[in-house]
């Protein structure tokens, strides 16, 4: 979309037909030893990935509550004089990812409140799909809310709780809401990291010295060298303080069912998560794309950068090279200066441009994640095309994306997403390839392991094994995501 600047710049505002994440959360209980800001700050750095719209910090010292936030990347957000002013011995930081209408500051988080018990932070990952119902049921009664986040409700819970102790306030809070959480907060000298009972968004637990972390991956224990302990357990709620570690399984045991875009996209390839390793995962399902292809071509290249480990994985199956065909702009913001409309391709060469000599002449196997709207890769054939590229075979490492996600991820409307109305030879026509292959659910339950299969697959087969409350059908559950908390927290 262009938008006219009123200065004679026309800013090309871009509309990304890729799936987001909505955050990463991160938190750090330690001793005066221990530089908790610090820490929480390049946890935030391992985890940029997670979100890129804003990032926040949140101590506890002495009493006394300190926070600092902002919209933009870590490194933006965080000076050495903003670090100066985040001092206690227990943090928690966010980043956030959100779509145009919520990528507002008041959103950002943690979130941080004074109330007649002293203060609570509190970072999330996740989405309620229930948020809208209880919100309104506590504007009833005088609520005040002041962002437009599921968080929120999660806080106004806890703060009306007449149980003594935190983590009962938590629970109680928690047993009221229905979607996916995973959660990091402090209230007063404590830290607390809850994750929901199917295990859908990731959160591990690691320990530096005498303190402990929490993470929504564990690459960001290497980047501060704790050592990583284990994953937190699906319904599992650790309270950390100075009697040490606690644990608690207060909900009910259900299947678990972790996301399995994660492994697909989201997740950095060093994290472990789920009991494997992701990048190991996402070779494996190159590994199965390849099984059975009898396509024959000169090269394999992979759109970076999370179809790097499949395009691998599919060359060593298939015995075909695997080179760096087209090269990623790490640096590409969400506004541009439009240019000269004579300049091709502009707007996907500004994120990947191909090597000339290597794409010229060739038959090629390109390997993408995901298809969501078909039209940036359909732009990337196009310029394959015009750099000279003989045939074009377009490989997929998951099955078709024909429903959207309201567990926490970013993903357009049904309408929006091509796989939904269009079969794939329709597909393949309005990419133009030469010829267009997706994984099957049971070629990725294969490549993952179908023996202990437990994760959510609802963005492929709209199997939606969290109930949608009563009051809102699918096309309020769209509309709702797209309003409210699926793009927010």
């Amino acid at each position: 979309m262009t938008v006219r600047s009123g200065k004679g710049y026309d800013f090309h505002v871009e509309v990304s037909e890729e799936i987001h994440e909505a955050c990463g959360v991160f938190g750090v209980w330690g001793s005066d030893r221990v530089d908790v800001a610090r820490l929480a700050y390049f946890g935030l750095y391992a985890l940029q990935h997670r979100g890129q719209e804003s990032a926040g910090i949140a101590c506890f010292e002495d009493g006394k509550a300190h926070i600092h936030k902002q919209m933009g990347l870590v490194s933006d957000v965080f000076t050495a004089e903003a670090l100066k002013t985040l001092k206690g011995n227990t943090a928690i930081g966010h980043v956030r990812y959100s779509t145009a209408g919520s990528s507002d500051l008041k959103n950002s988080q943690p979130i941080l409140v004074e109330y007649q018990r002293g203060y609570l932070a509190v970072a999330h990952n996740g989405n309620l799909t229930n948020a809208r119902i209880i919100r309104d049921e506590l504007s009833e009664i005088g609520s005040i809310f002041q962002t437009t986040t599921d968080t929120e409700v999660i806080i106004h819970l806890m703060a009306r709780s007449k149980e003594p102790a935190m983590v009962e306030k938590l629970i109680g809070a928690l047993n009221e809401m229905k979607g996916s959480y995973s959660i990091v907060l402090f209230a007063n000298n404590e830290l607390i990291a809850a994750r929901d009972p199917y295990g859908i968004r990731p959160l591990s637990l690691g320990c530096l010295k005498d303190s402990y972390v929490v993470s929504s991956e564990s690459c960001a224990f290497d980047l501060i060298e704790a050592e990583f302990l284990r994953e937190v357990e699906p319904g599992e709620i650790l309270v950390i303080n100075e009697k040490g570690l606690q644990s608690f399984f207060p909900f009910k045991k259900v299947q678990r069912r972790h996301c399995i875009f994660e492994y697909i996209y989201f997740a950095r390839p060093d994290s472990f998560m789920f009991g494997r390793t992701v990048y190991t995962i996402r070779k494996a399902l190159g590994r199965e794309l390849a099984r059975g292809d009898s396509i024959e071509a000169d090269i394999v290249i992979p759109i970076p950068d999370s179809g790097i480990g499949a395009a691998i994985g599919y060359s060593q199956a298939s015995d075909i090279p695997f080179e760096l065909g087209l090269i990623r702009n790490h640096y590409v913001g969400r506004t541009f200066i439009e240019p000269e409309p004579s300049i091709r391709h502009f707007g996907v060469k500004l994120k990947h441009n191909a090597i000339h000599d290597l794409v010229s002449g060739k038959s090629i196997v390109v390997i993408d994640d995901s298809i969501v709207r078909a039209t940036t890769s359909r732009k990337i054939i196009s310029m394959l095309r015009y750099y000279g590229a003989r045939e074009i075979h377009f490989r997929v490492s998951s099955p078709p994306t024909a429903y959207p996600c309201f567990y926490g991820i970013d993903t357009p409307s049904r309408k929006q997403l091509i796989a939904a109305s269009h079969t794939i030879d329709e597909i393949k026509t309005y990419m133009n390839c030469d010829s267009l292959r997706y994984l099957t659910v049971d070629d990725m339950k294969r490549a993952i392991g179908d023996g202990d299969y437990a994760f959510c697959d609802a963005c492929f087969t709209g199997d939606y094994f969290v109930p949608f409350p009563k009051e809102m059908d699918m096309e309020q559950m769209e509309l709702f995501a797209m309003d409210f908390t699926a793009k927010t927290d």
